[in-house]
Formats: structure tokens, sequence, C-alpha cells
């Protein structure tokens, strides 16, 4: 009995012991998520010696911040990897995982250094924590000696390394925004958040309105500009710093807009990669870039989704919204793997006469908690788009403004420090707080 007793307590132990491994291993890959930025077009060919491995680099191949590269897998380790470039030219970027002794290794790697080409980066994969291998592999010019096993977070953030200068500013968040239906709020929600964004941090964020034909953004900010960004989207290959700033309206110290020309005598036809680069430049120039999507499906929508930094989903408690945003879920989750599941925000709740699908059975449906529930309340609501104001402008005293804040603060993984205020009697009730 005693020793049965003895036994659980080891398993427990070792249980525990494994669940703080996992725990600490999922924060060391959450971490290394977020530190990892997007790589640019290169090619990459890795020579794996197990299947986990080859798992895993074919993981991060998938992954959004990998996209624009062309990721090979092969199997064989160095020896595969001498023999392959002794006919073949060598790739931007070599991944190469090893299990041989020190010595061995550094034997392959000098036979192929021979084979590559000037340039070409080479990150080393190992099954030993050796300092002394370490130091040969820099001296031969390895990039990166990783020792197994790795995530594939681990694998992206250590190759973003490599081609992001760590001195430079980091690429901003894009933050993508779309209806789980037509005329559930998404535009308001985005343009609320981000203003709340940019004053609450005092960070510089731009609005991209990619709903050209029907776009709300210069109404919302009582603007009327010449220029936005279908100028953008018609040459994207143009835009630079320069041409970027003199298309972007500014309406506060730290917002501006891509304003959409709202005008119907023109056909716009927008290309995933158009908007690939239209938001890559935005993204090197700010620390935020709030994307507006229209409620509609098609390849740039999806791109634009599928590489968003974070996703906000808005819907209406109803069944055709329960139904639309549970396939947008479904295809991020199965698409974003490495990234944390969509935002959900449940707006113009509890409208009076209406029918509506409770939270809890609406959360429980699509698989995800709504970050925020937002009420019905036209009167605020109607009155701020008319005056061409933010919730919080119009009221700061309004049931939503403190929504917003929380939106923009989760999105932005910051906490709002509250300051309290003191009562001016303050000072006199802890002196007599004293003398008691």
């Amino acid at each position: 009995m005693i020793r049965q007793t003895s036994t659980n307590f080891a398993e427990t132990e070792a249980n525990a012991d494994r669940f703080e491994l996992d725990y600490a291993v999922e924060e060391n890959s959450q971490a290394s998520l977020e530190r990892a930025r997007p790589i640019p077009r290169i090619s990459i060919q890795a020579f794996c010696e197990n299947s986990h491995m080859a798992s895993v680099v074919q993981d991060a191949s998938e992954d959004r911040r990998l996209s624009k590269a062309h990721v090979s897998v092969h199997m064989g380790g160095a020896t595969a990897a001498v023999q392959h470039y002794q006919e073949s030219p060598t790739p931007n970027l070599i991944v190469v995982e090893s299990a041989l002794p020190r010595q061995q290794l550094i034997s392959e790697l000098d036979r192929l250094a021979e084979c590559c080409d000037p340039g070409t980066k080479v990150v080393i994969i190992g099954h030993v924590n050796d300092v002394v291998l370490y130091r040969e592999l820099l001296k031969r010019g390895v990039s990166e000696y990783l020792v197994a096993p790795i995530t594939p977070a681990q694998l992206m953030e250590s190759l973003s390394n490599l081609y992001n200068d760590p001195e430079a500013d980091p690429v901003g968040h894009v933050y993508a925004f779309i209806g789980a239906k037509g005329g559930v709020g998404s535009s308001t929600i985005c343009h609320n958040t981000a203003w709340t964004l940019s004053e609450a941090l005092k960070s510089n964020v731009i609005i991209a309105d990619l709903d050209l034909a029907f776009g709300t953004t210069g109404l919302d900010f009582n603007q009327d500009p010449v220029q936005g960004i279908a100028d953008a989207l018609a040459s994207p290959e143009r835009l630079d710093e320069v041409l970027l700033d003199r298309l972007l309206t500014k309406c506060s110290e730290h917002l501006s807009i891509f304003a959409a020309p709202v005008v119907l005598d023109r056909d716009y036809e927008i290309t995933p990669d158009g908007c690939d680069m239209v938001i890559d430049v935005a993204r090197q120039n700010v620390p935020y870039v709030v994307v507006d999507l229209p409620h509609g499906w098609s390849a740039w929508t999806k791109r634009v989704l599928l590489q968003a930094d974070e996703v906000v989903i808005t819907a209406a408690p109803d069944l055709a919204n329960l139904r639309n945003a549970k396939n947008i879920v479904e295809l991020l989750k199965q698409s974003r793997k490495n990234d944390q599941s969509p935002q959900l925000v449940l707006n113009m709740a509890n409208m009076p006469k209406r029918p509506e699908i409770g939270l809890k059975e609406f959360e429980e449906a699509i698989g995800i908690k709504a970050l925020a529930v937002i009420d019905f309340d036209p009167e605020t609501f109607g009155q701020a788009s008319n005056n061409g104001q933010m919730i919080e402008e119009l009221s700061a005293r309004a049931k939503a403004a403190p929504t917003f804040r929380e939106i923009a603060m989760t999105l932005a993984h910051r906490k709002e420090v509250k300051v309290e205020k003191k009562s001016p009697l303050a000072p006199l009730l802890e002196k007599l707080k004293l003398k008691r």
C-alpha cells in the first residue's frame, strides 16, 4: 500500500514536471512567434535526419511569415546536402540537421563549403549543446547553430533574425477587421479601435480602407481626401515612403487614413500581390496598420486575412452571422496553425424585440470566446457617425468607450495603467487617520 502511494506520488511529480516543461515550451514558442518577422522572397532548402525535424521545417514553411520564401525539405542530413550541391547550385539558405560527432560534422561542413556559392547562409541544427562545436561552426561562417528539439516558432525566429536587422525598428503589426455579414458595423469597430490605439499608446496608426467603392473611413473622420489607397493599389511597385506620405490623410497627431475613393464610375482591380506590397510599405513606416476589409470574398481578401498579425471578426448575434463567423474561424485556424485564434466582437447585442442567439451559445458554436460585446446603442453611434467623430470623442462616458479601449489594448498586447483619482480632501483624511 505504501509502495503504491509512493509510485502514485512519483507519477504525480513526473506529470507536474512534464506539465511545467510543456508550459515553458508553449510560452517560449509564443514569445518566438511575437519576435519572428516576415522573411523575404528567398529559397530555403533543408536536409533533415529524422521525420520529426522534417515536420518542424514543413510546419514553419506553411506559416504566413515564410509565405514569400520557397522552402523544400530533403532527408539525409549533412551527407545528403554535400552530395546534392556537388551537382546543383546552392539556394539563399541551407538548413542542415545533424547528429554526427563534432569532428565528423566539421569535416562534412568543410566539404559543403567547397560546393556553396558566395552569399549562401547555413544554419545547423545539432543534437548536442557543445560550445566548442559552436565556436568551430562560427569560424567556418555558419550563420546559426540550434540545439534540437526545436519548435517551428523557434526556427522561424532564427531565420527571421538572419534577414532582419535587429537594430532596425521592427515592422509594424497588421490588424485585419472583417464583418461576418454586411452591415454588422465592422468598419465602426475598426475605426474606433484604431483611433483608440493611436490615442492611448501615442503611436502612429494607419487605417487602410479596402472597401474602394463604399468605404466610410473618410466620412467617419470627417475628411474628404483627393488621393488615397486606390492610387497606391493602381501601381503598388511605385509606392515608397515619400509617395505613402503624400497619399495619406492625417486625422490627428498619430492617426492617418488611407482613404477609399468611393466613386462608382471606375472599375477596381485589386490583386493579392498588390495588397501585399501596399500593406508592407505601410507597416515599414508605422507601428500599427489597421485594415478595414469589405464584406466580400476574393483572393486578395483571403490573402490579407491569412497574412495579418491579428484578425478581428465582427458579428451580430443571429444565425447568418454565426454560420459565416464559424466558416471564417475554421479557415483561419486551419491555415494559421502557429497563430492565435481570431478575435470575435459581438456587435449590436440586446436589440429590443429582436430574437438573438445567446453569447454562450454563440461562443460554443464557433469555438472561441468573444473579446467584447457591444450593446445596441443607435443614438450614440448614430450621432458619432453623423458628426464624423469616434465614440470616445463624442462622449468619454459612453458605454462603448471603455470597450474600445479593451479591444485596442488586447490587440497591442498592452495593459492600460489606470490612475486612481483622489479626492481633494484625501490629504486631510490621511492626517486624521494618522492622529488616530
